[in-house]
């Protein structure tokens, strides 16, 4: 084992296991709070934000090759990869940092624009890491791997300890995938991405303040969805669980 390596499995494993603590308190509170929240929104519009957000994702799933290279790069080592798979996610952080600064200084109206393009950094920025480590995103199983990297990345402590368990052993469960988006879970998928980014943005709404919260938000967002994809593809590369 390379001295790269060796660190890198060092740092997933303390990963995994900051992962599956158990929830703080506040953590708890925050959680319970949410929920609450939720409970006073009528159903009708956690369907209408549920169908707004399926068809949001979908059309950048399925539209994303257009826009960035599909291919997976060839055989190379972990450090040349990784040094690769860091470069693109300081760039996708300075570019959602540009865009919330700027929706965030707009105002509420173009906070609101802010959703659907930040949700669209995101899996551009996913779909290029997945190809930096050589998974190829034309087959719809490695999507459904993205979209379980963005679960984790965006859920709650409880929600994220169910998404990483689906998320090992992938090799073997990948096989039993269904072949198309339907039977994907999309209100689970919405409400907890909705859930955290209120919670990660909703000061991007204030006046004079907007434009700073917008760009600090948006940039430690991509960041941590970078670092997300990163352990996660560490684990099938590396097969540690």
């Amino acid at each position: 084992m390379d001295p790269y390596e060796e660190q890198v499995r060092l740092a997933l494993h303390l990963w995994i296991m900051e992962l599956q603590k158990k929830p703080s308190v506040m953590g708890k509170l925050a959680n319970k709070v949410q929920t609450k929240l939720n409970s006073y929104i009528p159903q009708k519009v956690h369907n209408t934000v549920t169908v707004s957000i399926k068809q949001m994702v979908k059309a950048v799933l399925f539209g994303a090759k257009i826009i960035t290279s599909p291919t997976p790069h060839p055989a190379m080592s972990l450090l040349h990869r990784e040094a690769l798979v860091k470069d693109k996610i300081a760039t996708y952080c300075k570019t959602g940092a540009a865009e919330g600064g700027i929706t965030g200084a707009g105002g509420f109206l173009m906070s609101l624009v802010d959703f659907p393009v930040l949700i669209a950094i995101k899996i551009k920025l996913l779909f290029e890491i997945a190809s930096l480590y050589g998974y190829d995103v034309n087959d719809f199983r490695e999507r459904l791997f993205i979209l379980h990297i963005f679960q984790l990345a965006f859920s709650s402590k409880e929600g994220s300890q169910k998404v990483f368990k689906e998320l090992q052993n992938w090799e073997e469960k990948s096989i039993a995938l269904p072949i198309n988006e339907d039977h994907f879970d999309w209100q689970a998928f919405q409400q907890q991405y909705r859930d955290y980014i209120d919670l990660a943005k909703l000061a991007q709404l204030l006046p004079v303040v907007g434009a700073a919260v917008g760009a600090v938000a948006n940039y430690q967002l991509i960041q941590k969805l970078g670092k997300t994809a990163m352990m996660c593809y560490r684990m099938r590369l590396l097969k540690v669980q």
